[in-house]
């Protein structure tokens, strides 16, 4: 049965599959670390009008169904969407395409990044930073030597929660994939047209990489939570007072 199963997955849409599904979440992760740490920073250390908004366009994806965010792409960027003929015209191909399967997942995975370091940032509070710029320190240098160790193991925990969403997103990149075999089928939707034909071998061995998948980021995501624990522990044991 293991030999079925190793065969199913050197089939050639399997493997365009396992690619592209691996390619859109490498693909979104600069994005969302970027914005996320962005956000964050914003969020947490300053007073701004609009503040209040930011915030709600970072929860939107939590409260939009995934299928009605690809609904929307296509209303948007489909053949008959508000900017369908202007990307006909220019020969822009979004939806029934990769670019369209990666905008759906970065509107999907965005939030992870922003809303595990919000809180982190505004526990830490901003007196490091201050510190290293009253002591003639750059943006870049008080980023690079304060805030980016302060806010390591956040981002990683983040980083993993969103790689992990964007392997696994179904609903919004099915509905602007097209379902084109070997072209814009990830993982998931792999596996759904081969349970769909019936064919049992192919889509237990397609899902089995899904699971696998599933067991490291697990398995990653208990050892950060461990390193951040600890820390805090260490942090909190060095800041308490000496007991008289």
């Amino acid at each position: 049965m293991c030999r079925f199963h190793l065969e199913a997955l050197k089939e050639p849409e399997t493997r365009s599959a396992i690619g592209l599904t691996v390619g859109i979440a490498l693909a979104v992760l600069p994005f969302n670390i970027v914005f996320g740490v962005a956000a964050a920073w914003a969020i947490a250390k300053f007073e701004f009008r609009g503040k209040s908004l930011l915030i709600t366009l970072i929860d939107l994806p939590f409260a939009v169904s995934p299928v009605v965010a690809g609904l929307i792409f296509i209303l948007l960027f489909g053949a008959q969407g508000t900017f369908g003929a202007w990307l006909s015209e220019h020969d822009i191909k979004i939806i029934f395409a990769i670019p369209g399967m990666i905008l759906a997942t970065l509107f999907i995975t965005f939030p992870f990044i922003a809303r595990e370091l919000i809180p982190l940032m505004q526990a830490q509070g901003k007196d490091e930073e201050e510190a290293a710029v009253s002591l003639g320190a750059s943006g870049w240098q008080m980023f690079r030597r304060v805030t980016l160790p302060n806010i390591k193991w956040g981002l990683l925990y983040g980083v993993i929660l969103s790689n992990a969403r964007a392997m696994g997103e179904f609903g919004a990149v099915s509905v602007v994939s097209g379902h084109i075999r070997g072209e814009t089928n990830t993982l998931p939707l792999h596996v759904e047209i081969l349970y769909n034909e019936y064919n049992a071998i192919g889509a237990f061995a397609a899902a089995s990489i899904l699971a696998l998948l599933a067991l490291v980021t697990l398995v990653a995501k208990t050892i950060v939570e461990w390193r951040m624990k600890k820390e805090t522990e260490m942090l909190s044991t060095v800041l308490a007072p000496e007991k008289t």
